[in-house]
């Protein structure tokens, strides 16, 4: 039986909502919560995007050190081979890609003004993919940008193409959020059974129907049967309307009605971690968690009509399909209300240390703390607001990480 993965896309789709964005630090945190999640893969960034070169070095370091593993880090770019050029150049370690480009009549016209045909695209996608190889690539997934509104017939032809020149993955994007559960999951079944490659869902909130469309399309390309890997992000944060939440769409595979019991992860996903990853990502983008959201929202596990009430304190199946312990919450909520010292951009030494202390931090002697606290003054520059407890950790423990991290390089 083929199998479900996830392929989180919060450092690729997420940082492009307008409005809204996170620090390299806040990026390299997510990586690591994802990792320690199980989930297969993060879309961690743009290799061809200068000012994120050093963040994707740092990171594919930490992968070396065991620090990231298993979870597999994947570049996003452009499908030209300029693109692939540039991305390997500036991140030489970089192993695996998603490469993208736009396939609908509606692009291919009104993107490209007529400019390309359809044969172009795709002789532009296999030319991408074969430079991808020959710079040293180990994974490459081929995604058709606006797939929900590309011809059928076109997309298998895209598909299959990608197949026969070594793509691993071929990346359905409902990029308009155009589909609904019943047109992804034919259309998905079809591209599985006859371009025979597993697939990737990539779907966006435009009609709200993002996490239905993902566990639909999964379905379409199990049956068909092939693999297939639901691209998400944390609170389903992303362009527009947003994509695909992670931790709903989990919940979706795991605990809807009998689908977990014919559809399988190809890994354990650990769900204790959704509620604080949830909050990280919250304070991380400062975009509030909303109220009814499944399972971090804040009435997720509230019970107000005395029925619901009786029936959830006698058994709570009653009335809750899954557990707040299972998703990591119960643990009370502290909040300091009189004296509070946190760090900033400004912070110094004493209370540095006091802070750090409460975290069972202890440094050598003062030169280290202070260049610990350098280091994190950088951090809270560019984040522009008060560091998590582990944040403060990670810089503590892999200074030398945080410090590639932290540093950008304008162009002379």
């Amino acid at each position: 039986m083929p199998k479900i993965y996830f392929i989180d896309v919060t450092n690729r789709d997420g940082v492009q909502t307008a409005n809204l964005g996170l620090s390299k630090l806040e990026k390299t945190m997510i990586n690591i919560y994802l990792n320690q999640m199980g989930i297969f893969q993060s879309e961690f960034g743009f290799p061809t995007t200068r000012h994120e070169s050093l963040y994707l070095q740092a990171n594919l370091e930490l992968a070396s050190m065991g620090v990231l593993q298993p979870i597999r880090l994947e570049g996003w770019i452009r499908a030209t081979v300029a693109d692939v050029e540039e991305a390997f150049e500036l991140v030489p370690a970089l192993r695996h890609l998603n490469i993208s480009i736009s396939t609908s009549e509606q692009m291919i016209q009104g993107k490209f003004r007529g400019g390309k045909s359809k044969d172009d695209v795709l002789k532009m996608m296999v030319e991408a993919l074969e430079a991808a190889w020959s710079a040293g690539a180990e994974t490459v997934g081929v995604n058709a940008e606006d797939a929900s509104r590309t011809d059928i017939d076109f997309l298998v032809s895209f598909a299959r193409a990608a197949k026969e020149h070594g793509a691993h993955r071929f990346r359905y994007c409902d990029t308009l959020g155009y589909d609904n559960p019943f047109t992804i999951y034919e259309t998905v079944k079809v591209l599985a059974e006859n371009a025979k490659i597993p697939i990737e869902i990539h779907c966006h909130g435009d009609l709200g129907m993002a996490v239905a469309n993902s566990l639909a399309g999964a379905k379409g390309a199990v049956d068909g049967g092939q693999d297939t890997y639901i691209n998400t992000t944390l609170n389903g944060i992303g362009e527009r309307a947003g994509n695909a939440d992670l931790f709903a769409t989990v919940l979706a595979v795991t605990k809807s009605k009998g689908f977990s019991e014919k559809y399988q992860l190809g890994n354990p996903i650990d769900l204790s971690k959704s509620w604080q990853v949830a909050k990280f990502a919250s304070y991380a983008f400062e975009v509030p968690i909303p109220m009814n959201q499944p399972g971090v929202g804040a009435n997720a596990f509230a019970h107000a009509s005395g029925i619901h009430a009786d029936g959830v304190l006698k058994d709570p199946h009653n009335y809750e399909l899954y557990g707040f312990d299972e998703l990591g919450r119960g643990d009370p909520e502290l909040v300091e209300t009189g004296r509070e010292i946190c760090t900033g951009e400004y912070s110094g030494i004493s209370g540095f240390k006091h802070l750090m202390g409460k975290m069972a931090v202890t440094f050598s002697d003062m030169e280290e703390a202070r260049k610990i606290l350098e280091l994190v003054r950088y951090a809270n520059v560019e984040a522009q607001k008060p560091l998590v407890e582990d944040e403060l950790l990670f810089i503590a423990k892999y200074p030398q990480i945080a410090k590639k991290i932290l540093t950008l390089r304008p162009l002379e």
